[in-house]
């Protein structure tokens, strides 16, 4: 099934389906060369960082169901905020990986409201060029498994990375351009 079989989420594979279509050759397409009109399906789901330095990474765009799902905005906050200092780490090494290998981060989260009533979510990380030929910007999903009722009703308070995988879409990691 090619790469998309490394995920399991639908989200998932057609927003990597449509960004390798758009990247064509290149180790990551341009952030201008996504179009939104072209995944409106999957927007609610699907976010951009901007790397600023290695420990922050900032959401630049959050789609609705995400905000729902966290009761909160995103905009401006740093994704690495959001896990525990193990995790943290972990994801560090997954965008570090995305940003100067071109590498794509499939990431399996456990995440719970207050309660304690859990879900399970696929992250998705896919790299982008924003300005010379830097990766300095990632396009990504986090999707739901299943849609139990309380979620959107109760937020997210707790998210746990349970695995995480790095996948090079042309069989191999990248010697990346600028550090």
């Amino acid at each position: 099934r090619g790469v998309e079989g490394n995920m399991r989420e639908r989200t998932s594979q057609l927003l990597y389906a449509y960004w390798n279509e758009v990247r064509g050759d290149r180790v990551a397409p341009r952030r201008f060369d996504i179009e939104p009109s072209r995944i409106t399906a999957l927007l609610p789901d699907t976010f951009i960082l901007e790397r600023v330095s290695r420990q922050d990474y900032l959401f630049r765009l959050a789609g609705t169901r995400l905000c729902e799902q966290f009761g909160r905005e995103f905009r401006g906050s740093n994704i690495l905020a959001m896990f525990d200092e193990v995790d943290r780490e972990a994801l560090e090494r997954v965008l570090e990986s995305a940003c100067k290998e071109g590498a794509v981060g499939v990431l399996s989260l456990e995440a719970a409201d207050r309660g304690g009533r859990t879900v399970r979510l696929e992250m998705l990380l896919l790299p982008l060029v924003h300005t010379g030929l830097e990766i300095s910007r990632i396009l990504g999903s986090l999707t739901a498994s299943a849609s139990p009722a309380w979620l959107g009703q109760e937020p997210i308070a707790i998210q746990r990375l349970k695995t995480f995988n790095l996948i090079w879409p042309d069989g191999r990691p990248h010697a990346l351009i600028a550090k």
